[in-house]
């Protein structure tokens, strides 16, 4: 009786396992697998600032002075002049918007001015909220440079007592500022595409 279970049982796995292989190749016919390949071209980003690509080159003021009469380039009341930020976002194929800040200042001479767009500013924090802007994806021209111009007065005030007040405060800061300096930082960033 052993022995017939044993036959019984393994004629039952053969037969299962046909079946199930019969089965399989049965239901192995009512399936399809098809492949694809998802892919995308992903828009290059540029962005540069003065020619590059990762540090903002230092901004002399003494370097822009446009008057010779000076010793050494330095600044001074009397002298004015400008610097340039150039962005750079060619070969971009999105939108970027660029925002420049300045940060760590020392030293500014009270009475030293700048210049933007025709406006005079006091300072360059008041400069700063101007600075910014666009370059949409589309537009031909991707580079924008950006003057910023600076004025030192020789005299400043409109009568006799503002012009002496400010005649005294240039003349101690002469004495007190060794190097006006401030760090420039331009950021771009992608524009928010429209749906």
């Amino acid at each position: 009786m052993k022995k017939s279970k044993k036959i019984v049982l393994i004629i039952m796995i053969v037969v299962l396992t046909i079946l199930s292989f019969l089965g399989g190749q049965a239901y192995a016919k009512y399936m399809s697998k098809v492949t694809g390949q998802g892919s995308a071209d992903i828009a290059s980003w540029s962005f540069k600032v003065n020619e590059n690509e990762e540090k903002m080159q230092n901004i002399s003021l003494k370097s822009t002075v446009n008057n010779s009469t000076l010793v050494n380039n330095k600044i001074a009341p009397g002298t004015q002049g400008d610097f340039q930020i150039k962005i750079d976002a060619t070969g971009a194929e999105v939108g970027i918007n660029y925002n420049i800040k300045f940060d760590n200042e020392s030293q500014k001479p009270t009475n030293l001015k700048f210049t933007y767009n025709n406006q005079i500013y006091n300072s360059i924090s008041e400069l700063q909220e101007v600075l910014n802007g666009t370059i949409n994806a589309d537009e031909q021209e991707k580079i924008k440079a950006l003057i910023i111009g600076w004025c030192w007065e020789y005299e400043t005030g409109n009568t006799e007592q503002e012009i002496l007040a400010n005649d005294i405060i240039d003349t101690q800061e002469a004495k007190q500022i060794t190097d006006y300096s401030f760090d420039v930082i331009v950021t771009g960033t992608q524009v928010m595409p429209q749906n």
